[in-house]
């Protein structure tokens, strides 16, 4: 695994880890807040439903920011991956060229020595 990989898990596994603690700590403080409160039952089935809602738009949110994350640090990898490869194709070009141009040179030298 490279270094790049290697990065990607650890950001990857941090994200999930944030959104999962995220999501638990609000439903357990929104569940705690809810029984603790003296109101009657449909007053607090009502706020529950509402507080459910919340964390709901809230989870939902994160992860959407989390894939949006996620696809731009793709597009990031994808071009670089695709600049080094017209890196390499170029370097290849070069070695071509610079092998031809030599051989050329050879060639040349070599009907000289013939020539005389």
């Amino acid at each position: 695994m490279n270094k790049r990989d290697h990065e990607y898990d650890n950001g990857h596994s941090q994200l999930g880890g944030f959104l999962a603690g995220f999501l638990v700590g609000g439903l357990s403080g929104a569940i705690a807040m809810l029984l603790w409160a003296p109101q009657s039952g449909k007053k607090t089935r009502a706020k529950i439903q509402r507080k459910g809602t919340e964390v709901h738009d809230q989870v939902v949110k994160g992860m959407e920011d989390a894939t949006a994350q996620v696809r731009a640090k793709a597009h990031q990898v994808t071009h670089g991956v695709q600049e080094q490869a017209k890196d390499l194709q170029q370097s290849g070009q070069d070695v071509i060229d610079e092998q031809r141009d030599q051989l050329g040179e050879t060639l040349k030298d070599l009907g000289k020595t013939v020539h005389t």
